[in-house]
C-alpha cells in the first residue's frame, strides 16, 4: 500500500510539472505572437531556400541519380568513392585547406588590425579609408583586374615592370604554370576578402563604450594591448564571430576567382578546390547524388570550424 502511494504521489507530482511546462510555452507563444508574425516571413525562405535544400542534398548523397532515371540507394558507396577512388578530390581537398589555413587566419587578423588602426583616425579620413578597403567586395567582378597583371606576355604589369628591372629576359606564364597558380589566386583571394569583415569590425569598435575604458584605466589596465585584450575584443565578440563566419564560408568556398585566373579546370588541377569539384560534378556531368557527398563533406567542414573558431573566441579576455 505504501508502494502504490508513493508512485501515485510521484505520478500525481510529475503530471503537473508537464502541463505546466507546456502552458507556460503556449502562454509565452501568445504573449510574443506578433514577433513570430513578424519572423513568419523570413523563416519560410530560409527553411525553404536553405534548411530543406541541405537535408535532402544530405539524404541525395546516399543514392545514384543522373537526373535522368530514378535515384537509386547505393549506401556509403559515394562516400568511399570520393576518399579512396577520386584523386583529384583528394588534390581539391588539399587546395582548399591550404587557401583555408593561409587565408582565412591572415585575412581575420588582417582585417581587425587595419580596422583598429584605422578608427584610431579623424571621422573623414575614416570613412575615407574604409571605403577604400571594402571597395574590392563590392565591385563585382574586380578581381578580372589581375588577368592584367599577371598576363603571360610582355605586356602584363608584372613582367613588364621584372623585365624592366633586368630580373627576367623573357615573360613568365604565370597563370599557366602550376608553381605559381595556387599563390597568385591566394594573393588575389587576400585581396578581395578585406572587405565584409573589416566593416563588422569597424562597427564594433565604433559601439564600444567609453566608460569601460576609463574603468579599465582605474582598475589597473596600463598599456594598449591590455586594453585590447580585456576590454575591446570582449566588448565586440559579436561583431568577432561574425567576421569569422565570413572569413570560413569565404576561405572554403574558393571557386569563381580561381576558375576567372586559372581556368576549369587549372593545369594540372593546381588551383582546384572543393567548389570547383562539385560544379564538375554537378553542373557539367550531372552526378547530383556523387556532388551531394561533396557538399556534404564541404558543409561539415565549415561546421567544424565554425565550431573550433566559437570555442577560440570564447576565451578572448580570459
Amino acid at each position: 500500500m505504501q508502494v502504490e502511494s508513493t508512485t501515485q504521489t510521484v505520478q500525481g507530482s510529475i503530471q503537473p510539472k508537464k502541463k505546466s511546462r507546456w502552458i507556460h510555452v503556449i502562454s509565452k507563444l501568445k504573449k510574443d505572437k506578433h514577433y513570430y508574425i513578424l519572423m513568419a516571413p523570413y523563416m519560410v525562405i530560409f527553411f525553404a531556400f536553405t534548411v530543406i535544400p541541405v537535408v535532402i542534398s544530405l539524404g541525395l548523397s546516399f543514392f545514384y541519380f543522373n537526373m535522368l532515371e530514378f535515384p537509386r540507394f547505393v549506401g556509403w558507396q559515394n562516400y568511399s568513392r570520393l576518399f579512396l577512388n577520386d584523386d583529384i578530390f583528394l588534390i581539391a581537398l588539399k587546395n582548399t585547406f591550404l587557401f583555408a589555413a593561409i587565408t582565412g587566419p591572415v585575412s581575420y587578423i588582417a582585417c581587425f588590425i587595419f580596422a583598429w588602426i584605422i578608427n584610431e583616425l579623424s571621422p573623414k579620413i575614416r570613412a575615407f579609408m574604409t571605403l577604400i578597403f571594402y571597395a574590392p567586395s563590392i565591385s563585382g567582378n574586380i578581381f578580372f583586374i589581375w588577368l592584367i597583371v599577371f598576363s603571360g606576355d610582355s605586356y602584363g604589369y608584372l613582367n613588364g615592370i621584372l623585365m624592366k628591372l633586368g630580373f627576367i629576359l623573357e615573360p613568365i606564364q604565370w597563370l599557366s604554370d602550376e608553381k605559381y597558380i595556387l599563390t597568385i589566386v591566394i594573393i588575389v583571394q587576400l585581396w578581395l576578402s578585406l572587405g565584409t569583415s573589416f566593416l563588422a569590425f569597424i562597427a564594433g569598435l565604433q559601439t564600444i563604450d567609453k566608460t569601460l575604458i576609463e574603468a579599465g584605466a582605474v582598475d589597473g589596465i596600463k598599456n594598449r594591448w591590455q586594453e585590447l585584450w580585456f576590454i575591446t575584443l570582449p566588448s565586440m565578440r559579436p561583431q568577432l564571430m561574425f567576421g569569422a563566419v565570413m572569413q570560413i564560408t569565404q576561405s572554403f568556398a574558393v571557386a569563381d576567382i580561381a576558375i576567372a585566373l586559372a581556368g576549369f579546370p587549372s593545369v594540372n588541377y593546381a588551383a582546384h578546390t572543393i567548389v570547383t569539384h562539385l560544379m564538375d560534378y554537378g553542373t557539367i556531368r550531372f552526378e547530383m547524388g556523387y556532388s551531394s557527398a561533396i557538399a556534404t563533406v564541404l558543409f561539415s567542414l565549415m561546421i567544424g570550424t565554425n565550431l573550433l573558431t566559437q570555442k577560440l573566441l570564447r576565451k578572448i579576455g580570459e
